[in-house]
Formats: structure tokens, C-alpha cells, sequence
């Protein structure tokens, strides 16, 4: 082979090599270009189903803490705490040193009547540990006048939406919303003003009923000194008894009820009348003003 033949021949291998090799690159430079796209796309994946489960997620309670019973069991509940027998009742009278607070009378109050009879204004939260305890008491004397229906569990908050601990997290109660009271002796109105559900756009908890300007008004008047004591004005739960009594706050101590469940403590209130459950729950409830007051 001439020197001329041999050069084009080396020639023509080495464009071969250097085809083969710029191939090689190109076929690099996709590899790589795919697994950083993957890589982006999985990432994008992630963030986006992220976004979705969030913006899916509808609000939890202020804990993992159970909203309470259902069914049969709520109404096992819910007939224990409005069964007691007069026995019961009798033998636990002012609550042996349970009951700490009781209804305060009012002085020229406003009279407060609907559908012709006395009414009972209530108005909490169910956030609020003191209106959970103080709700047993009134289930439990109201059931002595009339009937409820629609009766639901609920606990009080742990943390509120600014993420601040509350005391007596998770107290075991009922709420007011979606209920009823028939009696042919009084009006029961309860107003539930919040859940027990974190907002952390305010630093509270989440709206749920709305007083009217009257109810806001009564509030306002009476939820003060000397009624309640200072520094505690606007204290719930507010309980306004048609314009003779009022109670401002809890009757007794949410610690009562402290790791108890729904069932203990309706079962507590209706066979163990020397429990400190029945006494502080029936205790409330059994309060009679002095005659002189009345």
C-alpha cells in the first residue's frame, strides 16, 4: 500500500473515532440531562403532593385527644348523667367542699324571659376547659326541668392557635351546638361562641356561633366587678339566669375530671356519690339559693 493510500486510510479512521467518540459524548450529555430532569420532577412530585395533602387536610381539634362517644355509647353517657336518683342527689347536697364558687345574685337585673318562661342564657366555648366542666353540672340540673336532644361530645383545646398551652387540656364535656331543650318550665339558650379547633390566622380558635347584641350586652354589663372578681371581666363560661343569678367561670375545678372518660365520669355521677366527680357535678347542680336571696 502506497504512502498516500495508508494516509487516507488513517485519515478516514481517526474522522471514524472521532465520530464514535463526539456520539459517546452526546449520548453522555442525554444521560445526564435525564437524570437531572427525573430528579427535578421528583422533586416537584414531592413539593406538589405536599401541597395538595395540606390544602386537603381539613382542620384537626387542638389535639389527638378523642371528640368523645357516639351512638350507643353517647347515649349510655348522656342517660347515666341525667338519671341520677334523689337518693344520690340528697346525700351529696352542696358538694362536701367540691364546689368552690355559686351563682351570684344580681342587683336590678335585666329581666331576660322567652316564650313566656324565665330564660337561661349560657354562653362559653368549647375550647374552654372551665365551660367543660361547668356544662356536666348543667346537663345534669337542667335534665331536672325538661329533656335534651342532640347532645354531642367534645374536649376542651390543649393549645390555642398562637400554639400556647392551655390548662386542663383535653377535659372530657359536651357542647350546646346542635342540641335542644324543651321544658314547660324555662328557655334554655346556650351560645358556643368558638370550637376547640387552633386558628392560627387570629391566635384563638375558630368561630362557630354568634351572640346577638343583646346577649353581647348582658355580657358586657354583667360579666364585671363585683360580679366577677377583677381582672377576670369577660370570664366564661357566663351563665345568666333571667336576670337573678349569674355564675362567671367554673363552680369547680376542671381538675376534677383530669384522665377520666366520658363513660367514668357519667358513671361516676350516677352510682358513686362519694366520688369527687358526683360531688363536684351534682354539687353544682343541687345549688338553692337562701331564701332571702331568692
Amino acid at each position: 500500500m502506497g504512502k498516500a493510500s495508508r494516509t487516507k486510510v488513517d485519515s478516514g479512521r481517526r474522522e471514524r473515532i472521532a465520530a464514535q467518540r463526539a456520539a459517546e459524548r452526546r449520548a453522555e450529555q442525554r444521560r445526564r440531562i435525564l437524570i437531572a430532569s427525573g430528579a427535578i420532577i421528583a422533586v416537584v412530585a414531592i413539593v406538589v403532593a405536599f401541597i395538595v395533602v395540606k390544602t386537603n387536610s381539613k382542620p384537626s381539634a387542638s389535639s389527638s385527644a378523642s371528640n368523645g362517644p357516639t351512638g350507643a355509647a353517647l347515649a349510655s353517657v348522656v342517660s347515666d348523667l341525667t338519671s341520677v336518683p334523689a337518693s344520690a342527689t340528697d346525700k351529696i347536697g352542696s358538694g362536701g367542699g367540691q364546689v368552690t364558687a355559686t351563682p351570684k345574685a344580681v342587683t336590678n337585673g335585666t329581666p331576660l324571659t322567652a316564650n313566656g318562661k324565665p330564660e337561661m342564657l349560657y354562653m362559653g366555648a368549647e375550647y374552654c376547659p372551665y365551660c367543660a366542666a361547668e356544662r356536666w353540672a348543667m346537663i345534669q340540673a337542667l335534665s331536672r326541668f325538661g329533656t335534651f336532644s342532640g347532645l354531642s361530645t367534645v374536649h376542651s383545646a390543649s393549645v390555642n392557635g398562637a400554639g400556647q398551652s392551655e390548662p386542663y387540656p383535653n377535659t372530657p364535656t359536651f357542647t350546646f351546638h346542635g342540641s335542644s331543650y324543651t321544658s314547660k318550665y324555662l328557655t334554655f339558650t346556650p351560645v358556643e361562641t368558638q370550637t376547640n379547633i387552633p386558628d392560627k390566622s387570629t391566635g384563638g380558635y375558630t368561630a362557630l356561633e354568634t351572640p346577638t347584641k343583646e346577649q353581647s350586652a348582658l355580657l358586657t354589663k354583667y360579666d364585671v366587678p363585683p360580679y366577677v372578681p377583677s381582672g377576670s371581666e369577660g370570664a366564661i363560661p357566663f351563665i345568666y339566669f333571667g336576670g337573678k343569678y349569674i355564675i362567671a367561670g367554673a363552680s369547680y375545678s376542671p381538675q376534677v375530671l383530669a384522665g377520666l372518660s366520658w363513660s367514668k365520669i357519667a358513671s361516676d355521677v350516677k352510682n358513686d356519690p362519694s366520688s369527687n366527680v358526683a360531688k363536684a357535678v351534682v354539687g353544682t347542680a343541687n345549688y338553692s339559693p337562701p331564701r332571702s336571696a331568692r
